[in-house]
């Protein structure tokens, strides 16, 4: 007769997946629980210790792993020297293996979890028995997701057995989830190496599971899904189903209000497009999110059409009564107030979106990009906020109180911007932006143009500039703007030239020693 080893901590739909085993006159070996469930089903089940003539031992460390059953599950059918080993050795065939593992990634996600929990919460017998298992699926089912339980069933009761296209799809998928589990274990133990280990850099995995599937990518012919704990951080409220370019503004709207997460910070609002910033403020007073809207959207009044908005406050009436005046995609804050989500969600694709990220002040997450060949390139992610202790002046004149402050604004923005990336601001607001430009004086020609579209004067503003300004030409262009102060990271070999540009000037400036490229 055909045999079936089930053992599994998820019991969902279990039973009626053996009762059709059963039926189709398939012997059940099982272990501890999951043995009980079945019995307590009225189903006649082996202990796997009748099979192995072994005792299970050690808390159960050690029940399967025995030549008992991976000889089972691995010798090939039909080979006559398998067959005569097994025979030999007294080993029956295993011809169904239904495991799922233990809960190792829901008990690290519980908080204050402690190490040996999680330990202990490391399956051992269960992924190799699916390997085992998944190896030999000429011959042998094996099924690791309850949510495939009623395809084999239907097979098994409709033919007493399962296609070999089916046994082949199960097999990829245990490889593809015993990966995931041993990766999860991997960045676990890695993340609790004692303080004078340095983790290995030589591999590198990412478990994560499919968070949902995406209608399509940055264009309709491209395929498209979300993995990873997206939604741990970011709750839909309303509207359309969020889209591969929806979720990369999110990303950057998030990473960019996240500038002005700190509670003493006034109330900001930033507008994006395609990743870009076209247009930020903050509230100079008592003029809340309002005023914050009404600095951010006088940037840049054309590009907002479509676009993604980002507040560091809840949403309150008054600022969503003035977003409704114009088509926006996505709106990210950390809350709505009643009255303003009553008012958006008449919108009915507008996608409304609590967000609850902050980066973490003291630890950089890790930025990864697929490059060809099937590459892929890591790198700490750019957000650590820098300290202003560290910028220095390299002007004979000191900036003034008001220059520093947009001086400080300006850099929070430019960070944001895509290389080459150029803002002028005045304190608490942007004016004008350039992003993109393989010059940075292009740069520089598009923020002022941009400026000057908005019926914005750049005299007095700052200029802050993502990296060194290579040449002179770049200051000049923005003292020639207006620009009074400059904010960079410095570095250039010619330094000393664009020092001297601006000390002819009247110009403050500023190097931050921190560059800020984003390719």
């Amino acid at each position: 007769m055909p045999r079936a080893l089930l053992s599994v901590s998820d019991k969902v739909g279990l039973v009626d997946l053996a009762k059709v085993l059963h039926q189709a006159g398939v012997d059940l070996v099982s272990t501890g629980g999951t043995a009980r469930s079945l019995r307590e089903a009225g189903l006649p089940v082996a202990d796997i210790s009748e099979i192995t003539g072994f005792p299970e031992m050690m808390d159960g460390r050690v029940k399967t792993l025995h030549p008992k059953v991976h000889g089972g599950l691995l010798f090939v059918r039909g080979n006559p020297e398998h067959e005569k080993q097994a025979a030999e050795a007294g080993i029956t065939p295993i011809d169904y293996v239904i495991v799922n593992l233990y809960p190792f990634e829901a008990t690290i996600r519980r908080p204050g979890v402690e190490l040996h929990e999680a330990i202990e919460n490391i399956d051992i017998g269960g992924p190799s028995m699916l390997r085992s298992a998944a190896k030999n699926y000429a011959s042998v089912t094996v099924v690791v997701d309850p949510a495939d339980y009623p395809r084999v069933a239907e097979q098994v009761a409709k033919d007493g057995k399962t296609t070999p296209a089916l046994r082949a799809e199960l097999a990829a998928k245990v490889f593809t989830h015993t990966s995931h589990y041993d990766s999860l274990i991997a960045a676990y133990l890695g993340s609790h190496l004692p303080p004078e280990v340095e983790p290995s850099s030589e591999r590198f995995t990412i478990p994560l599971r499919k968070a949902q599937a995406l209608r399509y990518g940055e264009n309709p012919h491209q395929k498209a899904a979300l993995y990873g704990r997206f939604f741990d951080s970011f709750e839909q409220l309303h509207g359309k189903e969020l889209s591969y370019n929806n979720l990369l503004d999110i990303d950057a709207s998030a990473k960019l209000i996240a500038e002005f997460a700190d509670p003493a910070t006034p109330p900001t609002v930033a507008i994006l497009k395609h990743t870009n910033p076209c247009g930020v403020g903050s509230a100079s007073g008592s003029g809340g999110l309002a005023e914050a809207w009404d600095r951010a959207y006088a940037t840049d009044k054309q590009a907002p059409f479509g676009g993604i908005i980002a507040v560091n406050r809840p949403l309150d009436l008054a600022v969503a009564e003035s977003i409704s005046e114009i088509f926006s995609e996505v709106i990210v804050a950390p809350s709505f107030e009643p009255a303003a989500l009553d008012l958006l969600k008449k919108k009915k694709n507008l996608r409304l979106i609590i967000n609850r990220w902050l980066p973490h002040p003291t630890m950089a997450g890790t930025d990864i990009r697929s490059i060809v060949g099937g590459s892929y390139l890591l790198q700490e992610a750019d957000d650590r906020p820098q300290n202003a202790a560290d910028f220095k002046v390299v002007t004979k004149r000191q900036p003034t109180a008001e220059e520093l402050d947009a001086l400080g604004f300006g850099w929070h923005v430019v960070r944001h911007v895509k290389s080459n990336a150029i803002v002028y601001a005045a304190a608490g607001r942007t004016l004008g932006i350039g992003a993109g430009q393989m010059s940075r004086v292009d740069s520089s020609k598009i923020a002022v143009w941009k400026a000057g579209e908005a019926g914005l004067s750049l005299k007095g503003s700052i200029v802050a500039s993502d990296a060194f300004f290579p040449f002179p030409d770049g200051l000049i262009a923005a003292a020639e703007a207006g620009a009074t102060a400059a904010i960079q990271p410095g570095g250039s070999v010619r330094d000393a030239e664009v020092i001297a540009a601006a000390d002819e000037r009247g110009m403050a400036m500023i190097f931050t020693g921190r560059r800020h490229f984003r390719h």
